[in-house]
């Protein structure tokens, strides 16, 4: 091969490699619904805890001993579930656990899992969350905030009259 061709080659593997890489990167830490289809219902048993799951939300947390991430995600998840009522942060060693690896389909540390009150699976984050999609995920999941109304509003039907 002649160096031209070398060098283009070598072009072309870095820059497909850049793209791999940059595709990479902006998935991590993107919440994914799961959709209607994928939707399960988990009880503290089916991920090995005996922490019971939040009456509001659970945060379920993937982990091995070996990953870097992890501990971070760890304490802002862990952050997230105590400042808000009703809300718990397990963290599931699979170390030992391939079992559970395979079961929910954990192709990386930290994975976190959103389930609500009822313990049924909304959503999955691969890589470490962002704390601000987090948070919004589970007010969604706590519903609609209730409007004050005042008496003007209630009357006319318009939150504008006066």
């Amino acid at each position: 091969m002649n160096p031209l061709g070398a060098a283009l080659v070598l072009v072309a593997l870095v820059a497909v490699a850049t793209a791999l890489g940059l595709v990479y990167r902006s998935r991590q830490g993107v919440i994914r619904d799961v959709a209607d289809t994928e939707v399960t219902v988990l009880t503290p048993a089916d991920v090995g805890s005996q922490v019971p799951f939040g009456a509001a939300a659970t945060l379920v947390q993937f982990s091995t001993e070996h990953c870097a991430r992890c501990p971070g995600t760890n304490r802002l998840l862990s952050g997230i579930a105590d400042a808000r009522t009703g809300v718990t942060h397990l963290d599931v060693d699979l170390t030992h656990r391939a079992d559970l690896a395979a079961r929910f389909g954990v192709l990386q540390t930290p994975t976190t899992l959103i389930l609500d009150g009822s313990g049924r699976l909304h959503a999955r984050v691969g890589g470490p969350p962002h704390r601000t999609d987090v948070i919004r995920h589970l007010d969604q999941l706590a519903g609609p905030a209730p409007e004050s109304r005042t008496p003007s509003s209630t009357l006319s039907g318009s939150p504008h009259a006066q």
